[in-house]
């Protein structure tokens, strides 16, 4: 059984001797949260395709709003489950450091979609399917089989957790020395490539997999790996509270883009999000519309949806507080959303299913996939060929585009290829269009 004493631990990766020092007012948690918000990362996520094409006239949701707005609800989610379970049952860690854990919970929310790389999904597959489709898959005999796990199974939450804490060149140990408490919050899948299965994901790449064992093993998360198979742990128990806030702001927030974007009709819209009340509270939230004599159809759309991710975020605190104990032991099983109530949990599902239908296969989002998918696959095969072939004219020119940050100059050819993989995931969608033009002769730049 894990315990909360241990899971909520302040101790910095990369700075574990400096453990004891006190650097200013604000908690440890509140610092991580300000060393995101500030990073070159998270700025990145405001031209990075959540869904839908990047704004034109309609300002939809892109990775960096996204990110906020799953923060706001995890802040939530974490400081009910803290106030409820020190209410209830747990009144031992009244003043502690678990008083935090709304602060974790939305650190680690922001930091959800830092490694995925451009174009959203589409951008994932075009990595992957290059090395199981593509010109990549010549590597196979020239690398290790941890390795080549990792790469064919590219997964943006273990990039995340790259991202947050790999050693670049010329920069600290540690990454961005975050608090362990944070990391192991975001690992989603808690078990490496090799343990993948089916659904392909993974928590960390085997260059991370030590930093991910020692934070596991500092605050007793549940290994449930035998020796001589691959790693594999439980989660932490703020990882369901991180995902349910990310299930609630997606799925919601993503009706109201389409309903922008008149994809979906008014009608649809108010039939879906009034699907999570029963009669009675649905005339309420019509009667408190007409009251406040709201007009515009996007002004009623926004309302309700605000009423919607109220009663799921009420719905999530309640089933992580009926299952703390199961969640501490590691064996609940599926999203908090699963475990919803009936009315709540169908009206979800309704939404889910038609997004699937009407939304990410509209159009729109389509042609986005198929166009991302060409510029990764181009750009995966011109700089995979440029470090094998580092000593031909054109590969020089393309590796000198490459920040100094990636070491895709090292002798070791995985080195090099995570190199290429780390440059083209860290791209925004403008610029991987950019290079992708220019490397092409496409577009010149203007003199």
């Amino acid at each position: 059984m894990m315990n909360w004493t241990q899971l909520i631990s302040n101790k910095r990766l990369g700075q574990e001797h400096r453990h004891t020092e006190r650097h200013d007012d604000r908690t440890e948690f509140k610092r991580d949260y300000d060393r995101l918000i500030f990073s070159a990362p998270f700025r990145r996520l405001q031209n990075k395709t959540q869904v839908f094409p990047l704004p034109g006239s309609v300002f939809v949701h892109n990775r960096l709003t996204h990110s906020l707005e799953v923060a706001s609800v995890g802040m939530s989610l974490g400081s009910d489950v803290a106030q409820r379970l020190i209410q209830d049952k747990r009144t031992e860690l009244r003043g502690t450091q678990f008083e935090q854990i709304g602060q974790i919970v939305s650190t680690a929310c922001l930091a959800h979609d830092l490694g995925n790389p451009p174009f959203g999904h589409s951008g994932e597959k075009a990595i992957q399917t290059f090395f199981t489709e593509g010109p990549g898959h010549a590597l196979r005999e020239k690398v290790s089989q941890g390795f080549w796990d990792d790469i064919t199974h590219f997964e943006g939450n273990a990039n995340a957790f790259r991202l947050l804490t790999h050693q670049f060149k010329g920069r600290r140990a540690g990454g961005f020395v975050m608090t362990y408490s944070t990391l192991a919050s975001i690992v989603k899948y808690p078990y490496a490539s090799s343990a993948a299965g089916r659904k392909g994901k993974f928590g960390f790449f085997q260059s991370e997999q030590e930093y991910y064992q020692r934070i596991a093993d500092e605050m007793g998360i549940i290994c449930t790996s035998k020796a001589g198979e691959p790693l594999r742990y439980a989660r932490h128990p703020l990882v369901y509270l991180v995902e349910a806030a990310d299930d609630i702001c997606y799925e919601i927030m993503d009706l109201e883009d389409a309903h922008k974007l008149k994809i979906l009709s008014y009608d649809e819209t108010e039939q879906l999000l009034l699907g999570f009340f029963d009669e009675d509270t649905q005339q309420r939230i019509r009667r408190r519309i007409h009251d406040e004599e709201l007009e515009d159809p996007n002004e009623k759309v926004v309302y309700m949806r605000a009423c919607v991710i109220g009663k799921l975020e009420n719905e999530c605190v309640k089933v992580f507080v009926d299952h703390e104990d199961e969640i501490l032991a590691g064996f609940f099983t599926g999203s908090l959303i699963d475990h919803i109530s009936e009315r709540q949990r169908e009206a979800y599902r309704r939404c889910a299913a038609l997004s699937v239908q009407r939304i990410y296969r509209s159009r729109p989002v389509l042609d986005v996939e198929l166009s991302g998918y060409k510029i990764m696959e181009t750009l995966m095969e011109q700089m995979t060929e440029a470090v094998m072939h580092p000593e031909r004219y054109y590969s020089k020119q393309l590796i000198d585009r490459v920040s100094s940050q990636y070491d895709i100059g090292a002798a070791d050819l995985e080195t090099r290829i995570m190199a290429v993989i780390d440059y083209i995931a860290g791209m925004t969608d403008v610029y991987a269009l950019d290079v992708y033009q220019k490397i092409n002769g496409i577009s010149l730049p203007i003199v």
